[in-house]
Protein backbone atom coordinates (compact mmCIF):
# COMPACT_ATOMS: atom_id res chain seq x y z
CA UNK A 1 0.00 0.00 0.00
CA UNK A 2 0.84 3.49 -1.02
CA UNK A 3 0.06 6.07 1.48
CA UNK A 4 0.06 10.01 0.19
CA UNK A 5 0.07 13.41 1.54
CA UNK A 6 -1.65 15.95 -1.22
CA UNK A 7 -2.65 19.21 -1.34
CA UNK A 8 -6.00 20.23 -3.41
CA UNK A 9 -7.20 23.53 -3.71
CA UNK A 10 -5.22 24.38 -0.73
CA UNK A 11 -6.62 21.54 1.15
CA UNK A 12 -4.14 19.29 2.49
CA UNK A 13 -5.22 15.70 2.56
CA UNK A 14 -4.00 11.20 3.29
CA UNK A 15 -4.96 9.15 1.12
CA UNK A 16 -3.84 5.40 -0.57
CA UNK A 17 -2.30 5.70 -4.26
CA UNK A 18 -4.71 3.61 -6.26
CA UNK A 19 -3.12 3.58 -10.25
CA UNK A 20 -3.47 6.94 -11.14
CA UNK A 21 -6.06 8.40 -8.80
CA UNK A 22 -5.74 9.01 -5.07
CA UNK A 23 -8.30 7.50 -2.73
CA UNK A 24 -8.88 10.02 0.64
CA UNK A 25 -8.69 8.21 4.19
CA UNK A 26 -8.97 9.68 7.63
CA UNK A 27 -6.52 9.81 10.26
CA UNK A 28 -6.61 5.91 10.84
CA UNK A 29 -6.33 5.27 7.03
CA UNK A 30 -10.29 4.71 6.49
CA UNK A 31 -11.21 5.01 2.82
CA UNK A 32 -13.80 8.31 2.86
CA UNK A 33 -15.32 7.53 -0.78
CA UNK A 34 -13.60 10.85 -2.09
CA UNK A 35 -10.68 10.53 -4.74
CA UNK A 36 -8.53 12.69 -7.03
CA UNK A 37 -6.96 12.15 -10.38
CA UNK A 38 -3.31 12.21 -9.25
CA UNK A 39 -2.20 13.70 -12.01
CA UNK A 40 -4.59 16.59 -10.76
CA UNK A 41 -3.32 16.82 -7.28
CA UNK A 42 0.28 18.43 -5.48
CA UNK A 43 1.90 15.83 -3.57
CA UNK A 44 3.77 16.56 -0.15
CA UNK A 45 5.92 15.04 1.67
CA UNK A 46 4.53 12.04 2.92
CA UNK A 47 4.72 12.51 6.95
CA UNK A 48 5.13 15.51 9.00
CA UNK A 49 7.83 13.80 11.47
CA UNK A 50 8.00 15.17 15.28
CA UNK A 51 11.66 14.08 14.88
CA UNK A 52 14.30 13.59 12.49
CA UNK A 53 16.78 10.73 13.26
CA UNK A 54 19.54 10.03 10.51
CA UNK A 55 22.26 7.09 10.78
CA UNK A 56 26.38 8.37 9.84
CA UNK A 57 28.54 5.73 8.04
CA UNK A 58 26.05 2.82 7.49
CA UNK A 59 27.06 1.59 4.68
CA UNK A 60 29.99 -0.73 4.39
CA UNK A 61 31.13 0.66 0.77
CA UNK A 62 30.55 4.28 1.71
CA UNK A 63 32.72 4.05 5.11
CA UNK A 64 35.30 2.80 2.79
CA UNK A 65 35.30 5.58 0.60
CA UNK A 66 35.08 8.27 3.42
CA UNK A 67 38.09 6.29 4.94
CA UNK A 68 36.37 6.17 8.10
CA UNK A 69 36.50 2.35 10.72
CA UNK A 70 32.92 0.81 10.64
CA UNK A 71 31.07 1.83 13.30
CA UNK A 72 30.50 -0.39 16.74
CA UNK A 73 27.25 0.81 17.21
CA UNK A 74 24.81 3.23 15.03
CA UNK A 75 25.96 7.06 14.72
CA UNK A 76 22.81 9.53 15.27
CA UNK A 77 22.66 12.89 14.50
CA UNK A 78 19.44 15.02 14.37
CA UNK A 79 18.23 16.83 11.27
CA UNK A 80 15.60 19.81 11.92
CA UNK A 81 12.09 19.08 11.10
CA UNK A 82 12.10 22.47 9.28
CA UNK A 83 14.47 20.84 6.51
CA UNK A 84 11.38 19.03 5.02
CA UNK A 85 10.16 19.32 1.83
CA UNK A 86 8.75 16.90 -0.66
CA UNK A 87 8.97 15.41 -3.77
CA UNK A 88 9.37 18.36 -6.96
CA UNK A 89 10.18 20.77 -4.12
CA UNK A 90 13.32 23.14 -4.46
CA UNK A 91 16.27 22.25 -2.55
CA UNK A 92 18.00 25.72 -1.94
CA UNK A 93 21.99 26.20 -2.30
CA UNK A 94 22.06 28.35 1.21
CA UNK A 95 23.66 31.81 0.91
CA UNK A 96 25.20 31.28 4.05
CA UNK A 97 27.28 27.69 3.16
CA UNK A 98 26.40 27.59 -0.97
CA UNK A 99 29.45 25.64 -2.29
CA UNK A 100 29.85 22.46 -1.07
CA UNK A 101 26.52 20.99 -0.90
CA UNK A 102 26.41 17.35 -1.57
CA UNK A 103 23.56 14.30 -1.55
CA UNK A 104 23.06 11.21 0.37
CA UNK A 105 20.09 8.80 -1.22
CA UNK A 106 18.97 7.21 1.67
CA UNK A 107 15.85 4.46 2.49
CA UNK A 108 13.56 6.23 5.40
CA UNK A 109 11.75 4.32 7.94
CA UNK A 110 8.66 6.06 9.02
CA UNK A 111 7.53 5.17 12.54
CA UNK A 112 3.67 4.18 12.69
CA UNK A 113 3.13 3.65 16.34
CA UNK A 114 5.00 4.68 19.88
CA UNK A 115 8.35 2.49 19.89
CA UNK A 116 10.31 3.22 23.29
CA UNK A 117 12.93 0.47 24.22
CA UNK A 118 11.90 -2.29 21.66
CA UNK A 119 13.56 -5.78 20.87
CA UNK A 120 15.20 -5.82 17.30
CA UNK A 121 12.69 -8.98 17.19
CA UNK A 122 9.89 -6.74 17.55
CA UNK A 123 11.06 -3.83 16.11
CA UNK A 124 9.62 -3.61 12.82
CA UNK A 125 6.46 -4.28 14.37
CA UNK A 126 6.16 -0.58 14.96
CA UNK A 127 7.42 1.07 11.05
CA UNK A 128 4.58 2.28 9.58
CA UNK A 129 6.53 2.01 6.03
CA UNK A 130 9.38 3.25 3.74
CA UNK A 131 10.01 6.23 1.88
CA UNK A 132 12.89 7.58 -0.36
CA UNK A 133 15.24 10.26 1.99
CA UNK A 134 17.85 12.64 0.90
CA UNK A 135 20.26 13.55 3.69
CA UNK A 136 21.47 17.05 2.49
CA UNK A 137 24.26 17.87 3.88
CA UNK A 138 26.60 21.38 3.54
CA UNK A 139 30.36 19.42 3.42
CA UNK A 140 32.27 22.97 4.85
CA UNK A 141 29.78 23.22 7.42
CA UNK A 142 29.53 19.14 8.22
CA UNK A 143 33.78 18.53 8.13
CA UNK A 144 35.50 21.54 8.44
CA UNK A 145 33.80 24.43 9.91
CA UNK A 146 31.88 23.03 13.14
CA UNK A 147 32.28 20.47 15.52
CA UNK A 148 29.12 18.62 15.37
CA UNK A 149 26.84 18.08 12.14
CA UNK A 150 23.37 20.01 13.11
CA UNK A 151 24.24 23.05 10.75
CA UNK A 152 25.51 21.23 7.97
CA UNK A 153 22.41 18.73 7.79
CA UNK A 154 19.51 20.93 8.60
CA UNK A 155 19.57 23.98 6.32
CA UNK A 156 15.86 24.88 5.19
CA UNK A 157 15.48 21.88 2.24
CA UNK A 158 17.94 19.71 3.42
CA UNK A 159 15.02 16.66 3.78
CA UNK A 160 13.46 15.60 1.11
CA UNK A 161 11.08 13.17 1.42
CA UNK A 162 8.72 11.13 -0.68
CA UNK A 163 7.09 10.39 -3.14
CA UNK A 164 4.77 7.92 -1.03
CA UNK A 165 5.25 6.06 1.99
CA UNK A 166 5.50 2.56 0.76
CA UNK A 167 3.77 -0.45 3.61
CA UNK A 168 5.03 -3.60 2.19
CA UNK A 169 9.02 -3.27 1.37
CA UNK A 170 11.49 -5.82 2.82
CA UNK A 171 13.47 -2.89 3.73
CA UNK A 172 17.30 -4.55 3.79
CA UNK A 173 17.34 -5.96 0.52
CA UNK A 174 16.01 -2.65 -1.92
CA UNK A 175 18.11 -1.10 -4.50
CA UNK A 176 19.21 2.14 -3.88
CA UNK A 177 19.96 4.59 -6.62
CA UNK A 178 20.87 8.17 -7.12
CA UNK A 179 20.97 10.09 -10.40
CA UNK A 180 22.00 13.58 -10.51
CA UNK A 181 20.84 15.22 -13.85
CA UNK A 182 20.14 12.03 -15.37
CA UNK A 183 24.13 10.34 -14.40
CA UNK A 184 24.09 7.41 -11.84
CA UNK A 185 26.20 9.22 -8.84
CA UNK A 186 24.91 6.15 -6.08
CA UNK A 187 24.15 2.38 -7.15
CA UNK A 188 23.99 -0.11 -3.90
CA UNK A 189 21.53 -2.20 -1.93
CA UNK A 190 20.41 -1.74 1.41
CA UNK A 191 22.01 -5.07 1.94
CA UNK A 192 25.24 -3.48 2.22
CA UNK A 193 24.18 -1.48 5.76
CA UNK A 194 26.21 -1.95 8.73
CA UNK A 195 22.94 -2.07 11.00
CA UNK A 196 20.14 -3.38 9.09
CA UNK A 197 16.37 -1.54 9.84
CA UNK A 198 15.49 -3.49 12.96
CA UNK A 199 18.76 -3.21 14.64
CA UNK A 200 18.23 1.02 14.30
CA UNK A 201 14.71 1.24 14.94
CA UNK A 202 15.25 -1.00 18.26
CA UNK A 203 18.88 1.43 18.94
CA UNK A 204 16.89 4.54 18.38
CA UNK A 205 14.08 3.69 20.68
CA UNK A 206 16.16 2.72 23.54
CA UNK A 207 17.71 6.37 23.03
CA UNK A 208 14.24 8.37 22.66
CA UNK A 209 10.57 7.56 22.57
CA UNK A 210 9.99 7.36 18.93
CA UNK A 211 6.45 9.21 18.63
CA UNK A 212 4.30 7.80 15.17
CA UNK A 213 5.78 9.98 12.20
CA UNK A 214 9.34 9.74 13.26
CA UNK A 215 11.62 9.50 10.51
CA UNK A 216 14.45 7.22 10.54
CA UNK A 217 17.14 7.74 7.97
CA UNK A 218 19.37 4.89 7.15
CA UNK A 219 22.31 6.06 5.66
CA UNK A 220 23.88 6.40 2.44
CA UNK A 221 25.67 4.13 0.11
CA UNK A 222 28.97 4.84 -1.44
CA UNK A 223 29.04 7.77 -4.27
CA UNK A 224 28.98 10.78 -2.43
CA UNK A 225 30.01 14.07 -4.24
CA UNK A 226 32.98 14.84 -1.08
CA UNK A 227 34.44 11.73 -1.99
CA UNK A 228 34.86 11.87 -5.71
CA UNK A 229 38.56 13.17 -6.73
CA UNK A 230 37.98 16.06 -7.97
CA UNK A 231 34.89 16.35 -5.15
CA UNK A 232 31.57 17.29 -6.83
CA UNK A 233 28.81 19.24 -5.50
CA UNK A 234 25.34 20.38 -5.97
CA UNK A 235 24.72 23.62 -8.51
CA UNK A 236 21.28 25.19 -9.51
CA UNK A 237 20.04 24.44 -12.25
CA UNK A 238 20.84 20.67 -11.32
CA UNK A 239 17.90 17.78 -10.76
CA UNK A 240 18.46 15.23 -8.13
CA UNK A 241 16.65 12.09 -8.58
CA UNK A 242 16.36 8.88 -5.32
CA UNK A 243 15.10 6.18 -6.51
CA UNK A 244 14.77 3.06 -4.26
CA UNK A 245 12.76 0.06 -6.00
CA UNK A 246 9.52 -1.43 -4.47
CA UNK A 247 9.00 2.32 -3.27
CA UNK A 248 9.29 5.00 -6.68
CA UNK A 249 11.39 7.89 -7.35
CA UNK A 250 11.76 11.28 -5.32
CA UNK A 251 12.88 13.87 -7.72
CA UNK A 252 14.03 17.93 -6.60
CA UNK A 253 15.47 20.78 -8.76
CA UNK A 254 17.96 22.65 -7.42
CA UNK A 255 18.41 26.21 -7.00
CA UNK A 256 20.21 28.81 -5.09
CA UNK A 257 18.78 30.50 -2.32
Amino acid sequence: MRLVRFSDAGCTHRGILDADKVEVVSSDLQRTGESFPLADVKLLAPVEPPDIFAIGLNYRLHADESGAKYPSAPVIFLKATSSLIGPGDTILLPAMAPTEVDWEAELAIVIGSTCHRVSEDNALDFVLGYTCGNDVSARDCQLKLDVQWARGKSFDTFCPLGPWIETDLDPDNADITLRLNGEVMQSSNTSDMIFNCRQLVSYCSHVATLRPGTVIMTGTPRGVGFAKKPPQFLKAGDTVEVEIAGIGTLTNPVAAE
